[in-house]
């Protein structure tokens, strides 16, 4: 194996092991059902579904732990996507520009 093809298998090899470790992440105070059902481990349609709905009764979530209030999540859920799982205020609209005269 000459030079130029072992670093072309090595800078591919990193690529790959790269995009492994760079797991998404989801908000759970602005993600949809099925953006939640896509990144979190564990959680099928139903159960993302459920996280939102939980969301728009109880209002936003304020930790990651909190997630396990929703029923059919449990701790162990919560703790295996702990580095998937964002708790950031939903971001308010811009108020509108005044119109010009």
């Amino acid at each position: 194996m000459n030079l130029k093809t072992a670093c072309s298998a090595l800078l591919l090899s990193l690529a790959f092991a790269g995009s492994a470790f760079a797991a998404d992440k989801v908000n759970l105070n602005t993600a949809d059902a099925a953006t939640i059902d896509r990144v979190l481990l564990n959680v099928g349609p139903a159960k993302a579904q459920a996280i939102v709905d939980y969301r728009k009764q109880h209002g936003a979530f304020h930790s990651a732990e909190e997630l396990a209030m929703v029923k059919g999540i449990g701790l162990k859920t919560v703790e295996k996507n702990r580095d998937r799982i964002v708790v950031a205020p939903a971001r308010a609209a811009a108020p509108a520009a005044p119109a010009k005269r």
